[in-house]
């Protein structure tokens, strides 16, 4: 088979019908496949992705359940020789797959390759904040990147070497992750200049989305992804790519800073050392809204780093139990070279 389109979704009854049909599209001609790889969706997700001809498996473990996990149920079922991920809140450009994979066929030392991601929701502080870095990010841009922030198609030959495709114990950064053992292992990442996918993403609160995401281990990932690494050959290379790292090292002197004045009763020294690096990110988003957030999110970020680093591990080779819910007799064939 060449390909497979891993689809990962929970609870994204707006959007995974755009998703699966895009998908479908993008491999017709080709013999290839399409998987959903739900965590445990309580709303319509699994009614409305039956109606289509996938495949459609599910996490057995809710408990289990993670960005990382997700990808890597998609790709545990996986039976091509390349391999999409995609989220559920992603739209693919049909044409992105054949020039992908045109690409990786002429770059045998290029593990993986994606395009231009369009961001479509940018209403909350976070989704706009991420807009304004990723215009200026130039692992955004055309040529060899780090890693694929936001999905690309890859050689399942360089996966399996590296071992794994995504790390089951990770909430977040498992692209990145990724890429780092890639580059460990000898392999590049590229990014061609080509419209990939829309990203349309969350769409609550800022500050309701904050707390979610410290709730549900979200943002404790850098500190997943800083363990995960210790002791292996990719260490060195997350420790330059993660700035999360370096801005929980930063706020952690901050806080002693500001433990140190009010142990000394310094109240002159404690206001400023308050005051300064609100400032300094009221200034930098130019935005008193989105300095706020970006203060908040840095402190409730570094609190969740630490609880991330702590937290237990499963060896990420070990598979992920799972139940298949539905199974389109010849839904491969269907949208490949024998429909033609």
């Amino acid at each position: 088979m060449d390909i497979t389109i891993g689809i990962k979704a929970l609870n994204e009854e707006r959007h995974i019908g755009g998703a699966i049909e895009a998908a479908l599209e993008a491999i017709r001609g080709l013999e290839g496949e399409v998987i959903l790889a739900d965590s445990g969706s309580t709303d319509r997700t699994i009614e409305i992705a039956s109606q289509y001809p996938i495949r459609i498996v599910q996490l057995a473990n809710t408990a289990e359940r993670c960005c990382g996990a997700g990808a890597q149920l998609a790709f545990q079922h996986a039976r091509g020789a390349y391999f999409y991920m995609l989220d559920g809140d992603m739209v693919l450009d049909p044409d992105f797959v054949e020039a992908a994979k045109s690409f990786l066929d002429t770059h045998p030392e290029v593990a993986a390759v994606g395009g231009a991601v369009r961001e479509m929701h940018t209403a909350n502080a976070e989704f706009e904040i991420r807009a304004r870095a990723l215009a200026a990010d130039r692992n955004r841009e055309p040529g060899i990147v780090r890693w694929l922030d936001g999905g690309g198609l890859y050689r399942v030959k360089a996966l399996r070497e590296v071992g794994w495709f995504a790390d089951r114990n990770l909430h977040g950064f498992e692209e990145l992750e990724l890429g780092s053992r890639l580059s460990a292992g000898g392999w590049r990442v590229a990014r061609i200049d080509h419209h990939a996918v829309d990203h349309f993403g969350h769409q609550e609160d800022s500050f309701s989305l904050l707390i979610r995401r410290f709730r549900s281990g979200y943002a404790g990932a850098a500190g997943e992804a800083l363990r995960a690494a210790l002791g292996q050959p990719h260490l060195g290379i997350m420790l330059r790519r993660l700035p999360q790292i370096r801005f929980s090292v930063v706020v952690t002197i901050w806080w002693l800073a500001l433990a140190a004045a009010i142990l000394a009763g310094g109240w002159i020294a404690l206001a400023v050392l308050l005051a300064l690096p609100l400032g300094f990110l009221c200034w930098r988003r130019r935005s008193v809204r989105l300095g706020l957030f970006s203060f908040l999110s840095w402190n409730l970020g570094t609190v969740a780093f630490y609880m991330g680093l702590a937290r237990r591990r499963v060896r990420p080779d070990q598979p992920l139990a799972s139940r298949t819910l539905v199974t389109w007799p010849g839904a491969s064939m269907m949208y490949g070279r024998a429909a033609e």
